[in-house]
């Protein structure tokens, strides 16, 4: 930091393994991606390739050996997965992270049919060799049958206990699915429900949108794990952390 205030509440230093900001890259040129570091990488945790992104970016192999050599691991959106696992072509999926030194691995179901055994199953086997993290939520996808908390909690445990190192609680890019309503507003009921089963520092909480992020610091504090993060916002968010945003003024300073 560039000078001290009282009552700042304290981050963890990198590598951090909670109070994490992924943020999504659909695309950004190497000269964006540079700019972006200069700046921005002490707050920048881990990046995911957004969806598809990763086949049609120029300089793809320049830009994320860019992103390791500021210590970032890089993963692909888990869209692309599901993209491999419906053409049953794993086994080149597998070799495409390796080409590209990728050692996490986004396993997600939301735009394809799978049972949650064998979502478990992919998790099991990947986790062996690399770090997992794994996607809960896209069965509100469409809003037909929204499914219970009892059953998030059942899903997300059952995916840490299968090897995932975090679980991501579902928003999709809009911040319009999963744990939100289609207003964008925070399904409060189901995420207390999630909060007093499964462990806040294993949970990453996709919050695209600033009131989405205001929500989760006001309630888990500065160190809340935070998903789907624009590039662009990342300084602003990392001040909202730290009670330097007129929204989020208070809450650091009381000694409670």
């Amino acid at each position: 930091m560039n000078f001290n205030l009282s009552k700042i509440p304290v981050r963890e230093p990198q590598p951090r393994t909670s109070g994490l900001t992924i943020i999504s890259d659909k695309g950004l040129s190497l000269a964006e991606t540079r700019n972006l570091l200069s700046v921005a990488a002490p707050y920048i945790d881990m990046v995911k390739l957004a969806f598809g992104t990763a086949m049609v970016t120029s300089l793809l192999g320049e830009k994320i050996e860019l992103y390791q050599s500021y210590n970032i691991p890089v993963y692909f959106g888990g869209l692309l997965f599901e993209a491999f696992v419906i053409r049953d072509q794993v086994p080149e999926f597998i070799r495409l992270t390796e080409a590209y030194k990728i050692d996490w691995l986004e396993v997600s179901d939301g735009t394809i049919d799978i049972t949650h055994s064998r979502k478990c199953d992919y998790i099991r086997q990947f986790s062996k060799t690399t770090t997992v993290i794994s996607e809960v939520g896209s069965g509100d996808k469409d809003r037909v049958h929204v499914t219970p908390p009892y059953r998030w909690i059942e899903l997300m445990q059952a995916e840490l206990d299968a090897g995932s190192k975090y679980v991501v609680a579902e928003a999709k890019e809009s911040g319009t699915a999963g744990i939100y309503r289609d207003s964008g507003e925070v399904r409060e009921g189901l995420v207390a429900e999630i909060l007093h089963k499964i462990a806040p520092e294993r949970i990453i909480w996709e919050a695209p949108n600033k009131d989405q992020q205001l929500y989760f610091i006001r309630l888990l504090g500065s160190n809340a794990n935070l998903a789907n993060i624009s590039p662009a916002e990342v300084i602003a968010l990392e001040a909202m952390r730290l009670g330097l945003r007129a929204d989020s003024f208070d809450f650091f300073l009381s000694e409670d």
